[in-house]
């Protein structure tokens, strides 16, 4: 049997697979496990990571041009002024009022809050608490200075 039709097989095999032995194989691949546990996720890196190990990796010089390339073509942060900009699938967590608030960063640079997407931190933080808050201090996080002196964090 080829390599590709063992890759293939065990990529067929993933969707059916029982989530303890999914975890199994992340463990194999991976030096700790993600802050989200949506199955799709999981299945997709492990499959991606299977395939990586049986047919190498990406060049580094493709997987520079690549990043340099997402990085001039992203919406990613444009046009959000003050806000600030978290890589896509970073995970802030607040407690207000006896709840525990996850917030995930959308590949888009949304903000998911148990499924309701929001445009800004501040937004979430208004849905949250139901007054006027600014996101990045309701979620503990601060913009980067941007040349200059003076002006906040």
């Amino acid at each position: 049997m080829s390599t590709e039709t063992t890759v293939a097989a065990q990529l067929a095999a993933l969707p059916q697979i029982p989530m303890a032995e999914l975890w199994k194989l992340w463990d194999e691949h991976f030096p700790r496990r993600p802050g989200t546990w949506n199955r799709d996720y999981v299945t997709s890196r492990v499959a991606f990571k299977i395939q990586e190990r049986a047919f190498g990796g990406i060049d580094p010089d493709i997987r520079r041009k690549l990043l340099r390339l997402g990085e001039s073509q992203s919406a990613f942060g444009k046009g959000r002024g003050n806000e600030v900009h978290l890589m896509p699938g970073t995970v802030l967590m607040r407690d207000w009022n006896e709840d525990t608030h996850r917030v995930v960063v959308t590949p888009e640079g949304f903000y998911d809050l148990g499924g309701k997407v929001f445009k800004s931190l501040s937004a979430v933080a208004r849905h949250i608490t139901g007054t006027q808050w600014s996101g990045p201090a309701f979620f503990g996080v601060k913009r980067k200075m941007q040349g200059g002196s003076g002006g906040h964090k």
